[in-house]
């Protein structure tokens, strides 16, 4: 089949295409208006994917060609300590609703969405690609960590009994609009920028949780949006492909926080929290199969990509979620 060919049938489906990911590649493709491809942005109003005839019932009504999936029972730190077993069920039936019907629809390629916290918990670092499987993962999420590592079994399982074109990307911490800026079980980032809006409004300190040590890489939402297009195009392998900045973009919850009140003009106290838990101190992640095949590719700055991320809230508190 040409090239041609294949994107002039390009319909794409996205679930849990109105989140912080669906939303940036909504703006990605918007920009480059490719008429030979079809896009539609699914939501939790659409369809319940954990429910195989909800979930059929919009595969029959969108036809894909190709799905990028998105969908996840999803939460901060403290929400997963919590509800482990909802967060491991749940998913568990959205992963195997879409990809059960991308098979049977005969989809041509599935892109999923996993995580970096799927890694093991004891591990050598910086992780890659090869070592998902090589221990269990941080207690903390477990639930949802074993049911994100699935997605790469199926995958591996589906191209072998049926041929199936379904792989998946690991990316790192995510930020940007749209997020969900929940300041209790939102992730670091947008639960931040929320609470310096808050603090900025209020007169009061920026009350941060933990000690502000832990090292993190975070790619800004329209990066990864780039990256998850190209994957979709391009992309041959069944094997996971991490989406990352480089090691040496790592940074400290510290350094975020400083980021978030300088573009927030927060001028107040800072204050590290450390009766709160830290999580895992790092999750260094290497991006040299990123780097093989887009040695080019060009990331926003962290002090930009935070900077758009405060502007957005600030400008859309009202309707933001939160």
């Amino acid at each position: 089949m040409s090239a041609t060919k294949r994107l002039a049938e390009m319909r794409v489906l996205v679930t849990g295409g109105t989140g912080l990911v669906g939303k940036a590649i909504e703006a990605v493709v918007a920009e480059e208006n490719n008429p030979n491809e079809t896009w539609t942005f699914a939501s939790s109003k659409d369809a319940d994917l954990t429910d195989f005839e909800s979930t059929k019932k919009l595969f029959e009504k969108c036809k894909p060609t190709h799905v990028i999936h998105l969908a996840a029972m999803v939460g901060g730190l403290f929400n997963n300590m919590k509800h482990n077993l909802d967060f491991y069920r749940n998913n568990m039936l959205i992963n195997d609703n879409v990809l059960h019907n991308c098979k049977e629809f005969k989809v041509e390629k599935c892109v999923s969405c996993l995580s970096t916290c799927i890694f093991p918990d004891k591990t050598s670092y910086p992780i890659d690609e090869t070592m998902i499987h090589q221990g269990p993962p941080h207690s903390s999420n477990y639930g949802y960590a074993y049911a994100k590592r699935m997605i790469d079994v199926q995958n591996r399982a589906y191209n072998e009994q049926y041929g199936c074109h379904f792989t998946s990307v690991i990316p790192t911490n995510i930020y940007g609009p749209y997020d969900n800026f929940n300041m209790d079980d939102g992730h670091v980032i947008p639960g931040l920028i929320h609470k310096a809006y808050l603090a900025k409004k209020n007169g009061t300190p920026l009350s941060v949780w933990g000690s502000g040590k832990p090292l993190r890489q975070f790619i800004f939402s329209k990066d990864l949006a780039k990256l998850f297009v190209w994957v979709l195009r391009e992309y041959k392998e069944i094997d996971p492909i991490i989406l990352s900045v480089g090691e040496e973009d790592e940074v400290s919850i510290k350094d975020v926080v400083e980021a978030i009140a300088k573009a927030a003009d927060f001028k107040g106290e800072i204050k590290f929290d450390t009766s709160k838990a830290d999580g895992q101190f790092k999750k260094t992640a290497a991006n040299l199969k990123l780097r093989k095949y887009l040695p080019d590719f060009k990331f926003t700055p962290m002090e930009q990509g935070v900077t758009e991320a405060v502007k957005w809230f600030f400008d859309n508190y009202e309707t933001a979620r939160k």
